[in-house]
Order: structure tokens, then C-alpha cells, then sequence
């Protein structure tokens, strides 16, 4: 277990160049549970340059960053994949070159540990194999939500496509299965979000006036006798957005316990996985002269799902 008596004073390298502040951190604290690093950010703790910062700062070649020391108290050993997830994890991959590969990740598994969460998928990707060691995190999906997660293999792309996410030059697409008849003329809902950190660590956004600023495009796909099959593109990057703004609407997404509501149907109640699933991501790659759409096969627990509601029609 890595233990650290004394503050370290690290200079941010080419390959960290771009990275956010929150990633840089994690890879330096092995085993330090998530909560521990942003409590560790949001108390001054780490600095970059000598100032204080925000877990989103995205770091320059050149940075110092301060870290501060942290014992064996505070730090929880990586858990190391079973083969059995490791073939899974392998059997999941939509696509891959050498600067990056696109993951269909599993519903229930987290994207990183931490948290009370010993392994994550980054962390056993990584020990999937050799030269997988210094994969990163383009972007991130809930622990509930399926579908296809990018993952970047060098620095050069992570950059990349960091920046475009930021200027939403990045077009996802979701399948979410929400409560209720969600009206056809509701294509968009434009509603800031405000995120909350709980005692435990759990995060919990809702809409407020003073939030940053969230948007979201809607298209109905199919209705159901108690709920509707919807399409949904994030044109921002708020933390559970698709999630919230379903609630907002007055239609949460069916098996939602932290946003959703009980229902009169009893099979919507019985659901307990979240019915939302990342379909589909365009981007570009810097080494690809088109834009990149990779999609995901069609999500099984959601299809069964959407077979029974078809038979109620």
C-alpha cells in the first residue's frame, strides 16, 4: 500500500498535458477512494502553481502540482479484475486503433473506483493488458447507464477530444425508457442543474436557478401504454442531466431509484436496472480525416423490456 509522509511537488509532464486536475490525482493516489481527492481539492490542500483550483482545471505542460500527504488511512488497495470480467470487458470493445478504443460498458459498473468502489472499468482495463496501462477516461457514464464510453490511449487524443466535448463538438446519443406520455411537442428541455454532494459522497442534482447551464434535445421514438421510449442528445455535460431533466419533465426514466417515482404499472415498478443506454457517439480523431460514429448493439435488458411493453400496446 503506498503511503506518503511528506508533500510532493510534481511537475506536469508532456503526457499529462490537457489532463484534468481530478484525473492527474487519481493515477498518483493509487487506492485513494475518489470522495478523499476532491475533499483534498475543495479543502486547498492540492494546489497547482501555488493556487488553489477546481477538479476540472485542465493541467499544462509545465504545472507543478502540490500534493499533500496522505497515509494508509485514506487509501484503498485497487481491486484486480477476474479473468471472467477481464473477457468481458474484451468482448465489449466496439472499436479500437491506436489512439483510442470505444467500450460498451456495462450497467452496474462503475467507469473508476473510489468511493467505497475497489475496481473500476479504467482500473481493469488497465490490467487487462500491458500496454493498456495508461488508458484515460475521455468522458464518463453513470455507473447504471450501458452503452459506448471513449477511452483514450495517449495525450494527444484525450486532448483532443476534452476540448471538443467542452465546445460540444461531441454528438451522444441515448435510449432512455421514461414514465408516463411524454408529449411529442417537448423536444428540448433547457434547465440549469445544480449539483449536491451528500455526507457519504452521493451526488444529487437538481434543477436550480442558480446551476449551470444544461440542455437537452428530445425525440420521440415510441409510445406505451404507461411509458415512452424516447432519444436523447445532451447538448451539455452536466453531471445525471438526461436523468434530471426527465424528472423535470415529469417523466423519469423507468428504473431510476435516485430521480424516478412509483407508479401505478407494477412491471415499470419491478424494473431496477436504469433504462438509459448511450447508443451512439460521433467525434473526430485527429488522425482520421471523418468524424467517427460508433454505435452500440441494442441494449438486451432494455429490448426485453420494451417487448413487454410492445404487448400491452
Amino acid at each position: 500500500m503506498e503511503n506518503h509522509d511528506k508533500v510532493q511537488l510534481l511537475r506536469v509532464l508532456e503526457p499529462q498535458d490537457g489532463q484534468r486536475l481530478d484525473n492527474f490525482l487519481m493515477r498518483r493516489l493509487k487506492g485513494v477512494p475518489r470522495s478523499r481527492v476532491y475533499w483534498l481539492i475543495r479543502r486547498g490542500e492540492v494546489r497547482v502553481n501555488k493556487k488553489r483550483c477546481k477538479p476540472e482545471r485542465k493541467l499544462v505542460l509545465g504545472d507543478e502540482v502540490r500534493i499533500p500527504p496522505f497515509t494508509g488511512d485514506a487509501v484503498q488497495k485497487p481491486g484486480k479484475p477476474s479473468p471472467g470480467l477481464q473477457q468481458l470487458l474484451l468482448d465489449q470493445i466496439l472499436y479500437e486503433d491506436e489512439h483510442l478504443l470505444v467500450i460498451n460498458k456495462p450497467a452496474g459498473l462503475s467507469v473508476h473506483g473510489g468511493s467505497g468502489v475497489r475496481l473500476g472499468l479504467i482500473e481493469a482495463l488497465r490490467q487487462t493488458r500491458p500496454e493498456w496501462s495508461g488508458l484515460e477516461l475521455a468522458h464518463r457514464l453513470d455507473r447504471d447507464t450501458s452503452g459506448c464510453l471513449v477511452i483514450a490511449k495517449n495525450s494527444i487524443f484525450l486532448k483532443q477530444i476534452q476540448s471538443d466535448l467542452k465546445e460540444r463538438n461531441v454528438e451522444k446519443t441515448y435510449l432512455a425508457l421514461v414514465q408516463g406520455h411524454w408529449p411529442d411537442s417537448v423536444l428540448q428541455i433547457e434547465a440549469p442543474l445544480l449539483k449536491n454532494e451528500l455526507s457519504a459522497g452521493e451526488r444529487i442534482v437538481r434543477v436550480a436557478r442558480d446551476g449551470k447551464p444544461a440542455l437537452t434535445r428530445f425525440r420521440v421514438i415510441q409510445h406505451y401504454q404507461t411509458a415512452t421510449l424516447v432519444e436523447a442528445k445532451p447538448a451539455t455535460g452536466r453531471t445525471h442531466q438526461i436523468r434530471v431533466h426527465c424528472q423535470y419533465a415529469g417523466c423519469p426514466i423507468v428504473g431510476d431509484d435516485k430521480y424516478g417515482i412509483k407508479v401505478t404499472d407494477v412491471k415499470l415498478n419491478r424494473v431496477k436496472s436504469l433504462c438509459l443506454y448511450a447508443s451512439a457517439i460521433r467525434f473526430r480523431a485527429p488522425h482520421l480525416s471523418e468524424l467517427l460514429e460508433v454505435t452500440a448493439p441494442p441494449d438486451k435488458m432494455l429490448e426485453s423490456i420494451l417487448r413487454d411493453m410492445e404487448k400491452l400496446n
